[in-house]
């Protein structure tokens, strides 16, 4: 079937409570785990692809490799860039097809990442792509956790539910990262830290009070950085330290029952590859054929996709809803 676009899944997901997985891709065997194990499970699914793998594997491979995968499924898939970082790669990605493009200005001042949204949005409207802009910065759980009394502060680095409701306004993005606790890699919080759900709850609330219905929110750094992952990898050679911890997957339960409809997983494809790796070279240091190593880290990792799609996202059963 052809690449498909959000705005229906995201109708769908929300409705049926569930989140769509939004997997990184950069190199055939991630891509294979992936769209394989949303096959077999029976899962929409949102390949992402970022600046930096569309420099590491070149966008035209990508997009053959895309082509390929679409061909040989029947699940509903959408190609999404990853963290855009200027109108330019946005417009070059949705020349090429992709059916959605996220541009994150979040490092800069509200209003500058409104006009830059802003552009985007207009651009990719008319040629049927829709847009997920960020607002609030990702960092670690110990900043900005709120005000006495249960206040937010609009200094901080979290998401602010009114800023939330202005910002998607004033830009017209499709859907919205969200700035919760969540953040990039393998060494989000230090100690059991969680999301601050109280805080997602209240940017659902006024999103849907603000007349804006019950709009798509996105959690980007959602990787749980399963400590058995991180056990092998040091096993095997590595050296990922103690302090590796990631979104508890019970939070992102939660998330996705309050309404994060999409749920960005990177890390945790990334850790399941690198540990079946390390555990063929180092039993087998002769080994020098890459398929010997290649095909288990891509069984791995479409096991922990499993996983994901039934037991966290709970989007497995529903690519034809």
């Amino acid at each position: 079937m052809p690449l498909t676009h959000t705005r229906e899944l995201f109708s769908k997901a929300l409705k049926g409570k569930y989140a769509l997985g939004a997997f990184n891709v950069n190199n055939m065997e991630l891509l294979q785990a992936i769209v394989e194990a949303c096959e077999e499970e029976k899962a929409p699914v949102m390949l992402q692809i970022s600046k930096g793998a569309r420099q590491y594997a070149n966008p035209v491979y990508l997009k053959k490799l895309i082509e390929a995968a679409v061909s040989v499924t029947t699940i509903p898939i959408a190609v999404h860039l990853d963290h855009g970082d200027s109108f330019e790669l946005c417009k070059e990605c949705i020349d090429e097809g992709f059916t959605s493009v996220m541009i994150d200005a979040s490092h800069e001042t509200f209003e500058k990442n409104v006009e830059v949204c802003r552009k985007v949005v207009d651009y990719a409207h008319k040629h049927n792509c829709v847009v997920e802009g960020e607002l609030g910065m990702l960092v670690g759980a110990q900043h900005d956790d709120g005000e006495e009394g249960g206040g937010y502060s609009k200094g901080g680095c979290y998401t602010h539910p009114d800023e939330a409701v202005d910002f998607v306004r004033k830009s017209g993005v499709d859907s919205l990262a969200v700035a919760i606790g969540n953040s990039h890699g393998a060494y989000k919080f230090k100690g059991e830290q969680h999301l601050d759900l109280e805080r997602l709850k209240a940017i659902k609330k006024a999103l849907l009070e603000a007349g804006l219905g019950d709009y798509p929110l996105v959690l980007h750094g959602a990787s749980s950085v399963p400590k058995d992952l991180a056990q092998e990898i040091n096993k095997y050679g590595g050296k990922m330290g103690e302090d590796t911890a990631g979104v508890p997957e019970a939070d992102i339960e939660i998330a996705r029952r309050v309404g994060c409809t999409k749920v960005n997983i990177d890390t945790d494809l990334r850790m399941a590859m690198t540990a079946a790796i390390r555990k063929v070279l180092m039993e087998n240091p002769k080994e020098f054929d890459p398929r010997k190593y290649l095909a288990p880290a891509r069984t791995k990792v479409k096991e922990l996709v499993r996983h994901k799609l039934r037991n966290v996202l709970c989007c497995a059963g529903h690519a034809f809803d």
